[in-house]
């Protein structure tokens, strides 16, 4: 694959000095210009020599500012690489962009739940920057407050990342910085200047049903649909789908929220998807794991294999006609553990059907414990997810 402005390349391990310093060079031999950014993300092969894994790519790829975290299973271009995952990463050349990087600690995040907070520990106000890039250690941040306060901080600009992941049944992942591993907190990755960042967010459903006004909730309990109790709605929903579809949806419903209510229709992308925790025929009441509010749009979901094969084919198209033709400088993906081989029965899904529909293009990423990604104007915490994250030039 020939790409001028960024190049990614896969790595397989285990840790070997000088086989990681050529391969760091000749990956930055075929990138048009000097390195502005680096990203890189390690499999378990790597993560015992992370600190001398990052120096050496530093060295040997020239590159000024490197991001990145751990997982169990690393993108590259159209592949997906679950099992014995090495080492990825993606050199870009934007000498346009304005790019800056930062750690926080979970103790950092947590005091910086008011806006005025984050722009003075950031140094990055709304106006001087074009979206962030987040890579969060899942084990040890504070709960979803910390994503809202980004949200007041910085929204409509997009915010896309990942929950890094580690080794299997063990409670660490590790966050990448220039030439420090840190093993709690959060990467963040300004993007400014003139390179925009672009996302799309996948969350793998289908719409189902019809959309319905939510009248009565108590916390994360919704209590009544249209004036009727909650569960009679989804049994009738239910109940009234056609036999394939009521067959495909046993054990796979969801519920879609709506954003944004200031729209004539709705959409599958302007849904946020969320877990049907509970249905009580006896109280009536459906526990959704969201806080819904009197007044909001629903509609019931269902996500299976060709459910989400359907969603990231319609969302990328989507995407594919916002850009217009823009110039592409390369991206990333946030695909979550649940989705690959496991869901598709086929590997390299979601990498092989992006580069077929918006590629070919330098793509990097990993396999998530939580992506991050926006429906409408704010970002939220996903599950069963892919979010991509394109750098585009501005026209």
């Amino acid at each position: 694959m020939t790409v001028t402005h960024s190049i990614a390349g896969h790595l397989e391990g285990p840790f070997q000095e000088t086989t990681l310093e050529q391969w760091a060079q000749g990956l930055h031999q075929q990138l048009c210009g000097e390195v502005s950014l680096g990203i890189v993300f390690m499999g378990a092969p790597f993560f015992d020599h992370a600190e001398q894994a990052l120096e050496i790519i530093r060295i040997n790829a020239r590159v000024p500012l490197l991001v990145g975290c751990s997982s169990n299973g690393l993108i590259a271009n159209e592949h997906e690489i679950e099992i014995g995952s090495g080492l990825v990463l993606n050199l870009y050349h934007m000498p346009d962009a304005r790019l800056k990087g930062l750690h926080l600690t979970a103790d950092e995040i947590s005091s910086t739940l008011e806006v005025e907070d984050l722009y003075a520990f950031t140094g990055i106000s709304r106006s001087q920057t074009n979206g962030w890039i987040l890579l969060a250690d899942p084990f040890h941040l504070p709960n979803d407050d910390w994503l809202e306060c980004w949200n007041d901080a910085y929204s409509p600009l997009p915010m896309l990342g990942g929950l890094a992941a580690g080794l299997m049944g063990k409670p660490e992942s590790f966050l990448y910085l220039n030439g420090d591993v840190f093993n709690e907190g959060m990467v963040a990755l300004s993007v400014g200047g003139d390179v925009t960042l672009q996302g799309m967010v996948s969350q793998g459903c289908k719409p189902i049903g019809e959309t319905w006004t939510i009248t009565e909730v108590d916390q994360n309990k919704i209590l009544a649909i249209a004036n009727k109790p909650a569960f009679i709605t989804l049994a009738e929903t239910y109940n009234g789908l056609p036999a394939p579809i009521r067959e495909r949806s046993k054990f796979n419903l969801f519920l879609g929220l709506v954003i944004d209510e200031y729209q004539e229709e709705f959409l599958r992308g302007d849904f946020l998807i969320r877990n049907l925790l509970a249905a009580d025929p006896k109280s009536g009441a459906l526990t959704v794991g969201a806080y819904p509010r009197p007044g909001q749009t629903l509609q019931f979901q269902l996500r299976d294999a060709e459910a989400a094969d359907e969603d990231l084919s319609a969302s990328l198209t989507l995407a594919k006609e916002a850009l217009n033709g823009e110039n592409i400088l390369g991206g990333c993906l946030f695909s979550c553990s649940g989705r690959g081989e496991n869901l598709f029965n086929s590997p390299h899904h979601d990498a092989k059907m992006i580069q077929e529909t918006i590629g070919p293009l330098s793509l990097s990423g990993f396999f998530c414990n939580g992506e991050i990604g926006p429906v409408g104007s704010r970002s939220f915490l996903h599950g069963y997810t892919a979010a991509l994250a394109l750098f585009v030039k501005k026209p």
